[in-house]
């Protein structure tokens, strides 16, 4: 997205407004992450980092009933979206919704059981996260973040091209490699699978930008936010197998 061009951001931000989520990701894998945790303790405290529009921070709730989460995000509407989803299922007591720099995360040392970031670490980087977060949990504490990573040593051109923007992108062994470099225990990680990309994420946002396409006709700076867009999704359908999100689950 040209980040320059203000119609061409209002228009990327209304076709990733309301959408169920805003990456990659669902419950089964939530699950998945969660069970290579282990025993967790009694009404743990989650830090849902860059909580986006709060799909994860719902489905943490109930797959952990008892636990208080704390759930965080620079983008104020995401947040909003959060708030009415949890009234909405009852759950808003349990959840405390912050704006603040993930750099920053408003809970004190050594306070924290879980700290939980899917697609969102490579904005700071992850050994910046792994940096700055363990301090912040519990001796034993745990992390659980999901990270672009590549699948094949020679991804084609377009596919790098896609990609550009995150040049620190690596592959598997390299971010457990980061991980361990940080002197955290790696629990266990896996491969996103593909319905974690298109159920909740990229099959709603396909049809928001067609819907859009109409809308907009004859727009050019909304035109080109919206191909951007659908460049990106068929990127991922034509190459999924260059790349994809690895959930990996960590201790101190």
């Amino acid at each position: 997205m040209d980040q320059a061009n203000p119609a061409r951001r209002r228009v990327f931000f209304e076709a990733h407004s309301g959408l169920p989520r805003e990456g990659p990701g669902n419950r089964a894998s939530t699950a998945r992450a969660l069970a290579l945790m282990g025993a967790l303790p009694k009404a743990p405290l989650i830090v849902d980092v860059a909580c986006g529009p709060g799909a994860q921070t719902l489905d943490l709730a109930a797959l952990v009933p008892d636990a208080r989460i704390v759930a965080i995000d620079g983008h104020p509407p995401f947040l909003d979206d959060l708030r009415r989803r949890a009234a909405a299922a009852g759950i808003a007591r349990r959840i405390d919704v912050h704006r603040c720099d993930m750099r920053a995360l408003p809970v004190a040392p050594a306070s924290a059981d879980i700290l939980w970031c899917e697609g969102a670490a490579y904005i700071i980087g992850v050994p910046e996260a792994l940096r700055l977060w363990p301090p912040l949990l519990k001796p034993g504490g745990r992390i659980a973040l999901t990270e672009a990573v590549w699948l094949t040593a020679e991804p084609p051109a377009v596919v790098r091209k896609q990609w550009e923007a995150y040049p620190a992108m690596t592959d598997v062994a390299g971010c457990r490699a980061i991980i361990a470099r940080a002197g955290l225990k790696l629990l266990g990680d896996f491969l996103l699978p593909e319905s974690a990309w298109w159920d909740d994420y990229y099959g709603p946002l396909e049809a928001r930008v067609a819907a859009l396409a109409q809308q907009y006709r004859g727009d050019d700076a909304a035109q080109a936010a919206l191909a951007g867009i659908s460049d990106e999704i068929e990127i991922y359908r034509s190459y999924s197998h260059c790349f994809g999100y690895q959930f990996f689950v960590m201790s101190t």
